[in-house]
């Protein structure tokens, strides 16, 4: 048995869960989230928390049983909590401004590159140098911050780029030169 997929799920006060065949329906404080599995799995609700049970030991049964629990565990934390990416901004004249929702960043090239939002997603800065992507669902959030970081990576000679806060960046030596 996975040993991810036979943990129960608690869930908290304030959060609904809904469960079709297939699909499952999250609902707490911070809004809905809502995400298909496979029909095989069973998911069965019992004293505040959720339980997910496979019918067979079949490979693919047992590949995806911890998949889906661990994301029923994240749709929950997300509509309870939230989640959020912290990316931080490092070289001379880079800096991060927000105008309306979307995202201005100036990153060195010949024009300001603006990022409008998915849905679901708000970025906030702080400071010039500071970006913060928040959202309910976890997969978005991770996949706004990567597009951002995507538009000026780190460069491992100066270290200038966007990063993740505390992402490490190998630095490498510059050229030597002749003697």
């Amino acid at each position: 048995m996975s040993r991810i997929g036979r943990l129960p799920v608690p869930i908290p006060s304030g959060v609904k869960v809904d469960i079709k065949p297939g699909r499952v329906k999250v609902t707490g404080p911070k809004g809905t989230l809502e995400q298909s599995f496979d029909p095989g799995l069973t998911i069965t609700i019992a004293e505040g928390e959720a339980v997910v049970a496979r019918p067979n030991d079949r490979p693919a049964t047992r590949a995806k049983h911890g998949m889906v629990r661990a994301l029923l565990a994240n749709m929950i934390d997300g509509v309870t909590k939230g989640y959020e990416k912290v990316l931080e901004i490092q070289g001379v004249g880079y800096r991060a401004a927000l105008e309306g929702k979307s995202l201005t960043l100036s990153v060195g090239y010949s024009h300001p590159v603006k990022i409008a939002p998915p849905a679901g997603i708000a970025f906030a800065v702080d400071g010039n140098t500071t970006i913060i992507v928040s959202g309910i669902d976890k997969q978005l959030v991770g996949q706004a911050a990567a597009d951002v970081r995507a538009w000026r990576k780190p460069e491992p000679y100066k270290g200038k780029g966007v990063r993740y806060r505390g992402e490490y960046v190998r630095r490498k030596v510059g050229k030597a030169g002749t003697k």
